[in-house]
C-alpha cells in the first residue's frame, strides 16, 4: 500500500513539474511575440517616417515630428542600405568597427526577417533590415535562464536532503550494530564462564566441544558487530583459506541437494579485506544464493584477479531476479522471500562499499541457469 501511495505521489510531483514549465514556456513565448509584434510595428513606423524626411519639400510639414519618431527608436537594430547595397545608415547595433562588421549584421537581419522596403521619389528604393532587441533575446532565454536555477536548486537540496538522510541512516545502522554487540558481549562472556564450570566437573568432552564451537561462532558475530560500529583495519590477506573456509561452514547448513564449489587458478590471491567483515560478506551472499535454489542446484564461487582488482563471482542456477530489480535486490528491505527483512545484501553492499571501498553488483540473471553477484576488492 505505502509502495503505491509513493508511485502516486512521485507521479503528481512529476505532473505538477510538468505543468509549471509548460507554462512558464507558454507564457513567456506568449509575452515574446507580443514584444516581437511591437517591434516590427516600430520599425515599420521608423522606416515610414525615414521615407517621410527623404521626400519633405513642404516648408509646413511638421518636420520635428517625423524627426522625433525616427529618433525614438532606442532599442531595435537597423541597418538602412541603399539598391547597391552600401550602408547608408544604422541604428542600435552594438559596436560597429568598421564596413565588414556591418555588413555581417546585414546577412544576420536577412536570415531572421524580410527587409522592409522603402520606394523614395526619384524612383529609387531602400531597403530597411532589422533584428529582435537585446531585451527580446533576454525574454526569449529568461524561462530557461529561471528553469536552470530552480534545477539547480531542486538538484543542491536533493543532495542536501540526500546526504543528510544518508547521515542519519548511518548513525542508526552504528548505533543499532553497537548495541547489538554489547548485547551479544554480555551474556558470551557468562556463557564462557559455564563454559569453564563444565570443564572443570569434567562433563562430557563432546557436548563442551560442540558448546565451545557455538560460543566461538557468537564471539565471531559479536566481533563482525562491533567492526560495523566503527571502521575496520584492512589487511592484505589470501583470500582463498577464507573462501574454503566459508564454504566448508555454509555446506554443513545446507541441503544435501546444493553442492558449493570453489573455482580459483591460485591458491594464493592476496586483497585488502577486514576478515570478519569478508567472511560475513561470503556467508550472507552464499545463504542468498541458497534461498533462490527451490530444491536442487550447485553454488560456485569463482576468484579472478588482475593488476589492481579481485573479482569474487557467487554463481548459483537459483530462480534468478528481474532485471528491473538489479540494483533494488541491494536497498534495504528488499526481499522475494515470504520471510525476510531484506537486509542480507544491504548489509554486503554497505561492507564492501563503506568498509572495503570495493563495489558489489548483480552481474547476469537467466532464471534457472545462471546468476551471479560479483564482488570487486583492491589488491
Amino acid at each position: 500500500m505505502e509502495l503505491k501511495s509513493n508511485g502516486r505521489t512521485s507521479t503528481l510531483l512529476v505532473l505538477l513539474a510538468f505543468g509549471i514549465v509548460a507554462t512558464t514556456l507558454w507564457y513567456t513565448n506568449n509575452l515574446a511575440n507580443k514584444l516581437k509584434t511591437e517591434e516590427q510595428k516600430k520599425v515599420a513606423l521608423w522606416a515610414k517616417a525615414t521615407k517621410e524626411l527623404s521626400e519633405i519639400n513642404n516648408s509646413n510639414y511638421d518636420v520635428g515630428f517625423v524627426f522625433e519618431v525616427v529618433n525614438n527608436n532606442t532599442t531595435v537594430p537597423v541597418i538602412q542600405i541603399n539598391e547597391s547595397g552600401d550602408i547608408i545608415a544604422h541604428r542600435n547595433i552594438k559596436k560597429p568597427h568598421t564596413e565588414a562588421d556591418l555588413q555581417k549584421q546585414v546577412k544576420l537581419m536577412k536570415r531572421k526577417y524580410p527587409p522592409i522596403e522603402i520606394e523614395l521619389i526619384n524612383g529609387t528604393k531602400e531597403y530597411i533590415y532589422y533584428k529582435d532587441s537585446r531585451l527580446l533575446q533576454n525574454l526569449k532565454h529568461f524561462p530557461f535562464f529561471i528553469l536552470s536555477i530552480i534545477g539547480a536548486f531542486i538538484m543542491i537540496a536533493y543532495f542536501a536532503f540526500s546526504n543528510a538522510r544518508i547521515a542519519q541512516q548511518n548513525k542508526v545502522w552504528t548505533g543499532m550494530a553497537k548495541e547489538t554487540a554489547h548485547q551479544i558481549g554480555t551474556p558470551l562472556s557468562s556463557l564462557l564462564g559455564w563454559l569453564e564450570y563444565l570443564k572443570e566437573k569434567k562433563t562430557q568432552a563432546s557436548v563442551t566441544s560442540e558448546i565451545e564451537k557455538d560460543l566461538s561462532r557468537l564471539s565471531v558475530i559479536a566481533s563482525r558487530f562491533s567492526k560495523i560500529g566503527s571502521l575496520p583495519k584492512l589487511n592484505t590477506t589470501n583470500l582463498i583459506p577464507i573462501l574454503e573456509s566459508s564454504i566448508n561452514y555454509m555446506q554443513k547448513r545446507a541441503s544435501s541437494k546444493i553442492s558449493l564449489d570453489l573455482i580459483s587458478e591460485s591458491k594464493q590471491i592476496n586483497a585488502q579485506i577486514n576478515k570478519d567483515l569478508f567472511e560475513w560478506v561470503i556467508e550472507n551472499t552464499i545463504k542468498n544464493a541458497m534461498d533462490a535454489i527451490s530444491q536442487s542446484g550447485r553454488i560456485g564461487i569463482k576468484v579472478t584477479e588482475n593488476k589492481s582488482t579481485v573479482h569474487v563471482d557467487i554463481i548459483d542456477n537459483g530462480r534468478g531476479v528481474k532485471k528491473i530489480f538489479f540494483k533494488e535486490i541491494f536497498e534495504p528491505g528488499f526481499t522475494s522471500k515470504k520471510r525476510g527483512w531484506g537486509l542480507g545484501l544491504s548489509l554486503v553492499k554497505r561492507i564492501i562499499k563503506d568498509y572495503h571501498k570495493g563495489q558489489v553488483s548483480l552481474l547476469k540473471s537467466i532464471p534457472n541457469k545462471e546468476t551471479i553477484i560479483r564482488i570487486v576488492l583492491n589488491k
